[in-house]
């Protein structure tokens, strides 16, 4: 089984889509036994709080639903219970190495990495733009899934 763990700042907006996005692509080629999919914040500011309604929104525009998800905060022990473990942009990165330590097994990896256009995901909490943020995680989670089953 394939861990995957998506990290952004708060765990409210982006990494929640790519979690619950990810899931859906898995889904509909019929892998969902061969991944265990979560995602996590690299802050303590929305620990608990519900999906922001901006991801959700848009979620629900494409019929993937966020029920039951809650921001958690990433610890060090995930660094091992994780084979994956992929931020939203740079920042993230620096974030997740201080929680988890270095990076021995090349583990940690910005999701745009694995597409044709390496780059950060804004973030809508900023930019308020999650249509935006949507397409760019389609792009990161399609190619990180295309890389991992070839």
């Amino acid at each position: 089984m394939i861990k995957i763990l998506f990290v952004c700042l708060g765990n409210i907006c982006r990494s929640p889509m790519a979690e619950f996005v990810f899931k859906d692509m898995v889904k509909k080629r019929g892998l969902e036994e061969e991944f265990y999919i979560e995602s996590a914040a690299t802050s303590s500011e929305e620990i608990g709080s519900p999906v922001h309604y901006g991801t959700r929104k848009k979620l629900q525009e494409v019929g993937i639903s966020v029920d039951g998800k809650y921001a958690r905060k990433l610890i060090k022990e995930d660094y091992e219970k994780f084979d994956y473990i992929l931020g939203m942009e740079d920042y993230n990165i620096t974030n997740i190495l201080r929680i988890v330590g270095e990076d021995r097994e090349n583990k940690v990896f910005r999701l745009l990495d694995f597409s044709n256009n390496p780059r950060d995901i804004a973030d809508p909490w900023y930019t308020h733009n999650f249509d935006k943020t949507y397409e760019d995680i389609c792009e990161g989670c399609k190619a990180f899934l295309n890389r991992i089953t070839r």
